[in-house]
């Protein structure tokens, strides 16, 4: 059973900006798109009267705010098919459920309502640490929404412990027929950057780190013969470096933890520092354990 594209909407801006990137991604990748709104009115006044005339005011804020997601999908792309659901749930706990089921579940970077803060409150990071699909977060600047750079960037992480975000990096450059730039950060011990050696010790870091590049692609790479990779190791913290590229990129891709089940299971300081900071969208894909079943 083909798998949705769910996107989370509150009526912000951000949330429509979030909207119209999901229904050009579901259309990209030929996937059906459901638009969910996560609302609490029905747990505290409980489902309406079928022949009631009028709306609690919750629950006629929440259906009129969906319906106009759904029109806005529809006028953006006539073609894609489009769902819809305002879900009696907490944020968090709703676009969890929802992303078990999705193939993708993409967010605003800022919200209000049940989804305020997606970023500088709780619900953003705790969905992207925790969810069991890549999730996108929108945000970032004109260029990178509108995919003007014609690149995915793709965060590099350890062989065999990034494997879904390489693979989901290389899909997106595919389907999209641009550059995939694949970066890894290194950076040496202190003690080697200065002194008669400091230049021998550079090599050899940056030498590591362009063979650990090669070594997460390989597979991938095979697969998908006709993206075009450049790789680059550079010098410098993760999260700074990938910040900096992020600017001429239309998608940053970065690898998650695996499913431990603990509730707020905070992400690492690269994904979060991306998420707040990027000009472009940043997608979070989980690694599943080993022996784990696909989500």
């Amino acid at each position: 059973m083909e798998r949705p594209l769910v996107v989370g909407v509150d009526g912000s801006d951000s949330a429509l900006r979030a909207l119209d990137w999901a229904v050009d991604e579901a259309a990209l990748h030929g996937l059906g798109l459901r638009v969910v709104h996560a609302s609490t009115w029905e747990r505290y006044e409980g489902p309406a009267p079928a022949r009631d005339q009028e709306d609690p005011g919750e629950r006629g804020l929440a259906e009129g705010l969906v319906g106009a997601a759904v029109e806005r999908a529809r006028c953006r792309n006539p073609a894609l098919r489009v769902e819809a659901e305002v879900l009696a749930d907490e944020a968090v706990s709703a676009l969890l459920r929802e992303g078990s089921l999705a193939s993708l579940l993409v967010l605003g970077s800022h919200g209000h309502r049940e989804l305020t803060g997606l970023l500088l409150g709780s619900v953003g990071p705790a969905v992207a640490a925790r969810a069991r699909c890549p999730v996108v977060v929108v945000r970032g600047d004109a260029a990178g929404l509108a995919g003007a750079h014609r690149c995915v960037l793709l965060a590099v992480g350890d062989p065999g412990k990034s494997t879904e975000a390489v693979r989901f990096a290389f899909r997106e450059a595919a389907a999209r027929g641009c550059l995939l730039k694949a970066v890894r950060a290194w950076r040496g011990p202190a003690h080697e950057r200065t002194g008669p050696s400091a230049g021998v010790a550079d090599s050899y870091h940056e030498r590591r780190a362009t063979e650990l590049i090669d070594r997460a692609l390989g597979e991938a790479a095979a697969a998908h013969p006709a993206v075009r990779i450049r790789r680059t190791a550079v010098e410098g913290p993760t999260h700074k470096v990938l910040v900096h590229r992020a600017a001429a990129a239309d998608l940053l891709v970065i690898g998650g933890g695996g499913h431990h089940g603990h509730f707020g299971l905070p992400l690492g300081r690269v994904a979060h520092t991306a998420l707040c900071h990027a000009a472009c969208p940043v997608a979070v894909v989980p690694q599943r354990d080993q022996g784990a079943p696909a989500a």
